[in-house]
């Protein structure tokens, strides 16, 4: 299956879920920024819930293409996401295994912020060992051929809990929380089930054949 979706900053648990029985991913490159998106916002879970992780962009006035954004640096918000990752997960029974990479991925100072989620789209990925071929658009086309599963901006804020066509929530032990706290950014699952992730995410899965 070959899917069209935008790229998001650690996305959460519902956007790997809708990738998981894709051969091909092509990743909208040519769409315009849309604020308040997960384009640079993901969700991680703390003590006292969710917890949105933002990055800051300098995109002026009007539209910005999003492989043209370009990465606020001015503010340490490196150091806030870091903190909060280390207070939300420094228990994790897999936080150790995969922290250096995570870290590392954030401290790089990369300057746009398309290939700051490129990079960290890949490390999950691997970290899932889901072998898939990446490819971005060439041009933004409003309908896509038919061939094609059209999921650009479906798995959004806005949407919230409206997805159960593509995720259906498998619960998993949290740090926090007497209650699961459904389809948090990725990284909440791998950091906490390791190498179990990647059948959680084929469990979440629940692609909608007729769309």
């Amino acid at each position: 299956m070959r899917i069209l979706i935008e790229i998001q900053y650690l996305p959460s648990i519902a956007y790997f879920a809708s990738l998981d029985n894709s051969t091909e991913i092509i990743l909208e490159k040519h769409e315009h920024f849309v604020k308040q998106s997960y384009r640079n916002r993901c969700q991680i879970v703390s003590s006292q819930g969710f917890q949105n992780l933002i990055i800051p962009v300098s995109t002026n006035r009007g539209k910005v293409l999003i492989s043209d954004v370009r990465i606020d640096y001015r503010q340490k918000w490196v150091n806030n996401h870091w903190r909060a990752i280390q207070s939300s997960y420094g228990k994790a029974p897999f936080y150790e295994h995969y922290r250096d990479d995570l870290y590392a991925a954030l401290n790089k100072k990369t300057e746009l912020l398309y290939d700051l989620n490129l990079d960290l789209l890949s490390m999950c990925l691997k970290w899932l060992n889901k072998t898939v071929t990446i490819k971005e658009s060439l041009a933004y086309v409003p309908r896509p051929a038919k061939e094609i599963l059209d999921l650009r901006s479906v798995v959004s804020v806005k949407n919230g809990q409206n997805m159960h066509f593509l995720y259906k929530p498998v619960p998993y032990t949290q740090v926090f929380g007497s209650s699961f706290a459904a389809n948090a950014s990725i990284i909440d699952l791998i950091l906490q089930k390791g190498p179990e992730a990647a059948r959680i995410v084929k469990a979440s899965a629940a692609v909608n054949e007729q769309m």
